[in-house]
């Protein structure tokens, strides 16, 4: 059984606990992150479901939904019109519709041979990676809502798995910038949530230590590096954190300092 798609659907559960809360109004409120609301965060989280569900059937699949959505952004449309176009619905359908998929992915992923190669957009991945990475990108676009309604995730060691790609990616932060990617990686030496210490390349030339939560923030950039208590020892360690980016596209700047944060807790308005 891969137990990376039980990580996956248990960051939708709490993912799903705080919008069981939002009334019509919060669902259209603008978030931290480029003013996207619940809406266009769920819809987006969907959207790429559904192309990690089609790579398990072919490649063929995946690229022909993924040409229809390049097709349409080319002409002018940007990702979160399409998006809200192709899903037709809103607020508790959307709701609704995003989780009992996800619950079938879920399911559909835990069967797989952990190493079986799947196509995406950029090179191919094993099935383990394809679904860490639907755990990741709802974890990271999940903190928008979150700091919305000023809540708490409630955090476990299913968070190695976003930890360990933040780790892979360490030599994408340096392509996807063009730089020359440094020779020796720093030591990561970091606390889960349950305590424990995860580390990396011990002995290694420089550190970053801290919170495994801040660390996993840092490396999705829902949080920039000066907004947390990560301590970065050498000009590697500095650099990687300064520019972090464990997901795939071009090279993304990481929010403003004092830019993403937790809100005051708002969403217990009446419902429209």
């Amino acid at each position: 059984m891969l137990t990376q798609a039980y990580d996956y659907l248990e960051e939708c559960r709490q993912l799903r606990k705080i919008l069981n809360n939002f009334s019509n109004k919060d669902w259209n409120r603008p978030t931290q992150f480029k003013d996207w609301t619940a809406n266009d965060v769920i819809g987006h989280l969907h959207l790429f479901d559904v192309a990690a569900d089609k790579t398990l059937n072919s490649a063929d699949e995946l690229q022909a939904f993924l040409a229809d959505i390049n097709a349409e952004t080319k002409q002018g449309k940007t990702l979160v019109d399409y998006t809200s176009e192709w899903m037709g619905c809103q607020g508790e359908a959307l709701l609704e519709r995003w989780f009992s998929f996800a619950e079938k992915l879920a399911d559909r992923y835990s069967k797989q041979t952990p190493s079986r190669r799947v196509e995406w957009g950029g090179p191919s991945m094993s099935v383990r990676s394809c679904i860490s990475a639907r755990q990741m990108e709802t974890w990271s676009h999940g903190q928008a809502l979150f700091d919305l309604a000023g809540a708490n995730r409630e955090e476990s060691d299913r968070l190695y798995n976003i930890a360990i790609m933040g780790i892979n990616t360490f030599g994408w932060t340096y392509i996807s910038r063009k730089l020359d990617i440094p020779e020796i990686q720093p030591h990561v030496k970091i606390t889960a949530p349950s305590g424990a210490i995860w580390e990396w390349n011990e002995g290694h030339q420089g550190l970053v230590s801290g919170s495994a939560v801040e660390f996993c923030q840092v490396v999705t950039q829902t949080r920039n590096v000066l907004d947390t208590n990560l301590h970065m020892v050498g000009d590697v360690a500095n650099q990687w954190m300064q520019n972090a980016q464990c997901f795939a596209g071009p090279a993304e700047p990481p929010p403003k300092p004092g830019s993403r944060f937790s809100l005051e807790p708002k969403l217990k308005e009446t419902s429209d």
